[in-house]
């Protein structure tokens, strides 16, 4: 996990460089448009900063106080994205709004919208880094940094477009107009970030396609007369966690349990790393068995 840091970095060193040309695109138009965009530059900079912590947080292992690992810290950093990007969504409504009520010509608007394409072309570059890191590691955190450059560079993209559509036909009241429909697409994407957080955070199940897999694998064994129950999955970050009982045949040894717990494990780890696997032997012939499913005993 330690190794995911160096992306936090390269990041954190994006969001800095974009904030610094988009500030100055900003500077030079007094566009609306482009302080919107240059506002999310700041929320980038600040997710970074939180991204690189969790992960040194996430990246520390198990311990007497935290025997699960510290990977649900992951979860922080994509929440912490989503209120800042709701919270920028305010300032630029706000300053849209004012802007909309008293509109000013743009200044210089070839410099800045020159400014503002090179740092979307930064932002989309890091931002298929960190998709892929993402994806490879299983890391929720760098995969909502990526998806978050990624809006960027649509917003830019948009802003570029309703800027120089300013600029060819005079219409002043385009600027802020621009402005209002990144706020509320940025608004989106916050809400998306804080609920994958939250669903992390409140243990939700694994997603349909891992919970497939992992079904595919426990296949293999009921063809060999072995049934399974009190099936439970979850996320913490990266790590996935199954648990779920195996009834086997009562004439069975403690050895031959064991033996097969062994291989079933080894079979979901397999196909579904990083995992943690936790099981519970049962008779198939005892009526007990089929009452322990719940979270509570009966």
């Amino acid at each position: 996990m330690m190794k995911l840091t160096r992306y936090a970095w390269l990041s954190l060193a994006a969001a800095v460089s974009t904030l610094a040309l988009k500030a100055v695109a900003w500077a030079l138009t007094s566009s609306v448009g482009l302080l919107s965009d240059a506002l999310e530059s700041v929320v980038n900079v600040g997710a970074a900063v939180m991204l690189l912590s969790m992960l040194r947080i996430a990246a520390r292992p198990a311990d007497e106080g935290h025997a699960y690992g510290h990977t649900k810290a992951e979860y922080f950093a994509s929440a912490f994205e989503g209120l800042l990007v709701v919270v920028a969504a305010a300032g630029i409504a706000y300053a849209a709004t004012s802007r909309f009520l008293h509109p000013r010509p743009l200044e210089q608007p070839g410099i800045g919208l020159g400014l503002t394409a090179v740092a979307s072309g930064v932002n989309f570059a890091v931002a298929r880094v960190l998709m892929r890191a993402g994806r490879r590691h299983r890391s929720i955190a760098l995969e909502a940094d990526a998806h978050h450059l990624m809006t960027d560079v649509w917003t830019s993209a948009g802003v570029i477009l309703g800027v120089t559509l300013v600029v060819l036909t005079g219409w002043l009241v385009l600027d802020p107009l621009i402005a209002l429909a990144v706020a509320g697409n940025i608004v989106f994407i916050g809400w998306k970030l804080l609920r994958g957080s939250v669903l992390g955070l409140m243990d939700a199940s694994w997603p349909p396609e891992e919970r497939e897999v992992l079904e595919h694998v426990l296949d293999e064994f009921r063809a060999r007369g072995i049934r399974f129950h009190a099936m439970r999955t979850r996320r913490s970050g990266a790590r996935r966690f199954a648990s779920f009982h195996v009834l086997v045949p009562g004439v069975w040894t403690v050895q031959q349990g064991h033996e097969l717990l062994e291989e079933i494990e080894r079979g979901i780890a397999q196909r579904l790393a990083p995992v943690t696997v936790d099981t519970h032997l049962e008779p198939l012939e005892d009526p007990a068995s089929y009452r322990d499913q719940g979270l509570e005993r009966e």
